[in-house]
């Protein structure tokens, strides 16, 4: 993907997305990197990062990062979640956050030139065809490389670049660290 260094740049990361296909490749995601790799690429306008967190839970595995990017130069939006077992007895919590995600990306599309999707959804389609009849460029970061692949098709198609996670990795990747047995998900409230 090509970037001009006065281009104005949003960056808008599913996190739930964004954590199972980094989860998928083994490795996690050096947000302080991403935001100084970004910045050298343009004018870096927006980094929003967006999950469901539970209400009443004094601790979870994600808030530490939510709190950490909050303090680091990133927008975090969040919304309250549904927390459920599944039938292998793990807890998992449920929010969508694709809704908050694809208002704002086509609010940006007034301020920004180009728009960094960390998201393979392809329900996230029809928001990146808007943003770009409006003359915004869009990459979608995702992988083809996990089994199965974590991007839709139909968004890959739709956007003008598609970044392969594994190749931002070298750039932004660590090595994974250990967590609880928690998993985000980003589906449909059941």
């Amino acid at each position: 993907m090509t970037f001009y260094p006065n281009e104005r740049i949003g960056l808008f990361i599913d996190g739930a997305n964004l954590y199972s296909a980094a989860r998928a490749l083994d490795f996690d995601i050096d947000y302080r990197k991403l935001l100084e790799e970004l910045r050298k690429r343009g004018r870096l306008s927006r980094a929003n990062y967006y999950t469901a967190l539970l209400e009443n839970d004094d601790y979870t595995p994600i808030r530490p990062l939510v709190d950490w990017l909050d303090y680091n130069g990133f927008h975090v939006v969040t919304k309250a979640a549904r927390e459920y077992t599944d039938e292998n007895g793990r807890r998992r919590v449920k929010g969508d956050m694709d809704v908050e995600i694809a208002v704002d990306i086509v609010e940006a599309a007034s301020y920004l030139d180009q728009i960094i999707l960390f998201s393979g959804d392809g329900d996230f389609r029809r928001a990146v065809e808007a943003v770009q009849r409006k003359g915004v460029r869009v990459s979608v970061v995702s992988t083809l490389k996990s089994q199965p692949p974590m991007i839709a098709d139909d968004l890959r198609r739709q956007a003008d670049g598609f970044i392969e996670l594994t190749e931002l990795a070298r750039l932004v990747g660590r090595e994974r660290r250990p967590r609880e047995d928690f998993t985000p998900d980003d589906g449909d409230e059941e």
